[in-house]
């Protein structure tokens, strides 16, 4: 083990603090050591934070400034990605020390600590996914320091402004980072494994209904470990339980505020009212009687298939549709069912409206991921193999 670390590295210990009390900025370590963009051309690096703490001295004007830091506890390891096995070891010796905070996931104690604390957090990451926790990012233009390359690509420290997230940004970010709690992005570039995602498991301990689609109504996503899917309470392998139908999510709101959420599995056609019979939605319960006595028996028809979830409307007073981006409203129709997207709203009746869910279920996230790697640029070598 190495015990002479790099010099230029080993005096940055006297800039982390050991509290925030003592800390100047708080520092996203993960997101800092692994930004290619900047130092030096290795995967991750130590020097990047060197780099930073040059920057904020010349920021602050403060020879000895401090900083808080805050790590995942992958970051220790992919010891190939450092320049030497130098770095890991100091790293590990300044966790040992606890001049770095080491978590499983730094963002969540880093915001909470920038919220009570208002100290600049150094970080590229735009944090979409703690939105709903830490709603003061939204919009913030003061609190957040990036990092992007200088001259030489040393590391240059400019404001940022964080922008107003819209709810399906969020959820869609949820949503990774739900796939990465389960260990389904796999490598650098977070590609999804959808041959599991698109697939239903089943846990073959006796009595677990975890993962049972025949039995509960939750989508489940497995546990992955080195590309087995695994039971998140037992830890045994799963067992393959047949392709996963796509799922659609229903949200009804009562003056903007949601009341309750529907799911709907692919292949499902159901009526929506106030007493639609067997098999229905009913919202008798879920709205105030005033309002109860203004939607139909049967108001609204569901349709969910592999290409998405449509509307008809059966009510005689009518639905209306306002599509994403449009500025009025207009007639859902009697006879052929609507595409019913993202951030589209339908009216039943004054204060009580239907929108879908940002959150897209397990396999359309799959599609989604197939789309995106289908509409990436071809390089000039593939497109001319293509072409020949």
């Amino acid at each position: 083990m190495p015990h002479n670390p790099d010099h230029r590295l080993a005096f940055l210990a006297r800039h982390l603090a050991p509290t925030p009390q003592d800390a100047d900025a708080l520092i996203d370590l993960s997101n800092v050591v692994r930004n290619s963009r900047v130092g030096p051309r290795h995967g991750r690096s130590l020097d990047r934070l060197r780099q930073v703490v040059d920057a904020l001295a010349r920021r602050t004007s403060d020879r000895e400034v401090r900083v808080y830091a805050v790590a995942d506890r992958s970051l220790r390891h992919g010891v190939h990605e450092y320049p030497g096995p130098d770095e890991p070891w100091l790293l590990a010796d300044w966790i040992a020390q606890g001049l770095v905070e080491e978590a499983d996931d730094a963002d969540e104690p880093l915001l909470a600590l920038a919220d009570v604390t208002g100290l600049p957090v150094v970080s590229n990451d735009d944090f979409k996914d703690f939105r709903l926790v830490h709603p003061w990012i939204q919009g913030n233009t003061g609190q957040f320091l990036g990092m992007r390359p200088g001259p030489d690509r040393a590391v240059v420290l400019h404001e940022r402004d964080m922008g107003v997230r819209s709810a399906a940004d969020i959820s869609r970010k949820l949503e990774e980072s739900d796939l990465k709690a389960h260990g389904l992005l796999k490598g650098s570039k977070r590609l999804l494994m959808t041959e599991i995602v698109k697939r239903s498991w089943r846990c073959p301990e006796r009595g677990c209904t975890l993962y049972d689609t025949r039995r509960g109504t939750a989508v489940r996503l497995p546990y992955v470990r080195r590309d087995v899917p695994l039971c998140e309470l037992h830890r045994t392998p799963l067992v393959d339980d047949g392709p996963r139908t796509a799922v659609s999510q229903l949200k009804l709101l009562v003056d903007d505020a949601c009341v309750h959420r529907f799911t709907l599995d692919a292949g499902t056609t159901v009526v929506l009212g106030r007493a639609p019979g067997e098999g229905g939605i009913t919202l008798y319960g879920l709205l105030p009687d005033p309002l109860l006595r203004r939607v139909s028996r049967r108001h609204v028809l569901a349709t969910v298939d592999e290409d998405g979830l449509r509307l008809r409307n059966l009510s005689g007073y009518g639905t209306r549709l306002l599509r994403h981006g449009a500025k009025s409203w207009s007639a859902l129709s009697d006879e052929t069912p609507a595409p019913f997207r993202v951030n589209d709203v339908a009216e039943l009746t004054a204060g009580v409206t239907l929108t879908r869910s940002a959150r897209r279920y397990p396999a359309e996230i799959a599609a989604a991921w197939q789309r995106s790697a289908r509409q990436v640029p071809e390089g000039p070598a593939r497109a001319a193999t293509r072409r020949h």
